[in-house]
């Protein structure tokens, strides 16, 4: 490993060696912004809302061009057109969840 001792934001403190406190401070902001924005990214509000709008527009439009045979083996209900407009309802639910309460941020850390 190379000697840093001559650089001056490097120390060889036994913890972080060839890395000053300043060094590990900014690599730890940065990788609780990378975290905070996979969560968000990641939320599984958008994950399951964005399938159930996908789901239910096809859905839909399977319903809507759906034939009497379909509608008849049913029993007169047409279920594709129902079952569609209910996922699609529950996307957007879903994705308005998400938008009206984002994931909070995580509290910043205590200073010893």
């Amino acid at each position: 490993m190379p000697d840093h001792s001559d650089h001056p934001d490097r120390s060889n403190h036994p913890d972080h060696p060839g890395y000053s406190e300043r060094d590990v401070q900014r690599e730890v902001t940065e990788l609780e912004g990378k975290s905070e924005t996979a969560a968000r990214l990641f939320d599984i509000r958008r994950i399951i809302g964005g399938l159930f709008v996908i789901y239910g527009v096809i859905v839909t439009i399977v319903g809507l061009t759906d034939d009497d045979a379909a509608i008849d083996k049913a029993e007169g209900v047409n279920i594709n057109l129902w079952t569609g407009l209910g996922m699609l309802l529950l996307g957007l639910f879903f994705l308005a969840w998400l938008k009206l309460r984002p994931t909070a941020p995580p509290p910043p850390p205590a200073d010893d």
